[in-house]
């Protein structure tokens, strides 16, 4: 039998529901869901596929001690304490991230500091030497977390932030976080079941996201590694085996459209597009959303304006009332999701929103909002929807706290390791379980493409040398012969 651990999936606030739900259909265990982060239990598969299929994962933890400590010196102890040959040698590099919360220790870097003498003593006790320290991808990346005397220790099996897919060659000002677009696109419910249009796209992050999403292509695929690659116990057919498997991959009939008003912007989304082998299922154009008309087809809209913060505009209620009178004149009978900051912009656009969910980007606390664009009278929509999913949801009670300025402060990071909740039980009485309620027009598709070529002819140790452009194991060169 396989042995299961404690693993944790960090992520944005706001997401945690839709991660948990990623993470229930990828078939872990005892999950829970906490703030920015998802508890659950899974083998060694299970971590490697945590790392390679989740989309609105930020990083995987794997916990390997828990303690309490009050003092700097019970840090060091305990740290001190653990068989670490199981992790580490003296020819491996490693490096420690710190996240604190607590009166007793004030200084994060001080309590990392703690925890790379425990280590570096450990191995100069039993050996004479030590392992080297180095901040610039370790052999072994280890994440110390303190919420006032619980502390816990874990490895980091992910290494850089899993929102660094690999497909984005350049980005314009302020783009949007992958893993955001990622987690705002799941929440919608879409899943390619229509065309999906981003008429500010920027550099193409929603509609790359999109893609991946309608065709069920692993995010991990354009990744050059993971830490766990570095581990003494990693598996590398196990790996292999995951990275080479697309038989869940599903066909896409629809079209994703992404356009901008900046001729520079559409170069970058191009190049990203390419690079992601995406090309036939997105559509780029340069276009202002002035010009915007009613499409042919059913489709959503899901796009982040500009809020005036770091991205300056002229006349930015101005943007806001244009995007609403475009939805109302030209997107009858569609949906529009739309991220955004300033509750005056959002008074611009003159809709009443059907759904209100709060998420943060980077450190401003924005609102995820659902327009419903109905052809005739208010009243008369909402009597033929009576009982559908319209009613507006109450952002009170689901708002999360604020945390000032800063995306890591105390409030907002303080119980990521306690008071977890269980997933699928109810948070408050009447409440509806998570997973009582479906993502809205899910399908599930069957069958693959005739003549569709698998990823797995590609050799993953092309992987390694992060030039996609002229590798056979890259998308474009498997689905964008055309090109």
């Amino acid at each position: 039998m396989k042995q299961e651990f404690e693993l944790v999936a960090k992520t944005f606030q706001g997401l945690e529901e839709v991660l948990a739900k990623e993470l229930t259909e990828l078939g872990a265990s005892n999950i829970e869901i906490g703030n920015r982060m998802v508890a659950f239990t899974g083998d060694k598969e299970m971590l490697y596929k945590a790392n390679f299929c989740l989309r609105t994962a930020i990083r995987i933890l794997k916990p390997i001690k828990h303690f309490k400590a009050q003092t700097a010196d019970e840090v060091y102890d305990n740290v001190k304490a653990i068989e670490w040959e199981e992790y580490l040698d003296t020819n491996k590099s490693f490096a420690v991230d710190s996240v604190v919360f607590s009166n007793e220790f004030r200084h994060s870097k001080f309590v990392a500091y703690k925890v790379k003498d425990a280590i570096a003593d450990y191995f100069r006790d039993k050996t004479g030497e030590r392992p080297s320290v180095r901040l610039n991808k370790p052999d072994v990346l280890l994440n110390i977390h303190v919420a006032e005397d619980k502390c816990t220790l874990s490895l980091d099996s992910s290494g850089e932030s899993l929102h660094r897919r690999g497909y984005r060659q350049e980005a314009v000002e302020a783009p949007l976080n992958e893993v955001l677009a990622a987690g705002m696109i799941l929440m919608t419910g879409w899943k390619g079941e229509c065309d999906l249009i981003d008429p500010m796209c920027g550099s193409g992050t929603i509609p790359i996201e999109a893609a991946l999403i309608a065709r069920n292509i692993a995010p991990g695929v354009f990744r050059k590694e993971f830490a766990f690659e570095k581990w003494n116990d990693f598996d590398q057919d196990l790996f292999d085996s995951i990275y080479n498997d697309d038989s869940n991959e599903r066909e896409f009939t629809h079209k994703i459209y992404g356009y901008d008003n900046n001729p520079k912007a559409n170069e970058i989304a191009v190049r990203n597009v390419k690079a992601a082998g995406l090309s036939k299922d997105i559509e780029l154009k340069i276009q202002a959303f002035q010009q915007f008309e009613q499409p042919k087809e059913k489709s959503i809209i899901i796009t982040n304006p500009p809020y005036g913060e770091r991205i300056s505009t002229d006349d930015l209620l101005g943007l806001y009332k244009m995007i609403g009178e475009r939805l109302k004149h030209a997107f009858v009978g569609n949906d529009a999701w739309i991220l955004s900051y300033r509750d005056e912009c959002f008074d611009e656009i003159g809709l009443k929103p059907s759904i209100k969910t709060p998420l943060y980007n980077g450190a401003l606390e924005c609102q995820f909002r659902k327009y419903q664009m109905f052809d005739g009278k208010y009243k008369a929509f909402r009597s033929d929807n009576e009982g559908k999913e319209f009613k507006p949801r109450k952002e009170e009670s689901r708002r999360p706290r604020r945390n000032g300025d800063k995306p890591e402060s105390k409030r907002g990071f303080k119980k990521d390791f306690d008071g977890k909740k269980k997933f699928g039980e109810k948070k408050e009485a009447g409440d509806k379980k998570f997973g009582d309620k479906k993502f809205e027009g899910k399908k599930r598709f069957e069958g693959k493409r005739e003549g569709k070529k698998s990823f797995g002819d590609r050799k993953r140790e092309n992987r390694k040398t992060g030039d996609f452009k002229n590798k056979p194991r890259k998308f474009e060169d498997k689905r964008n012969n055309n090109e």
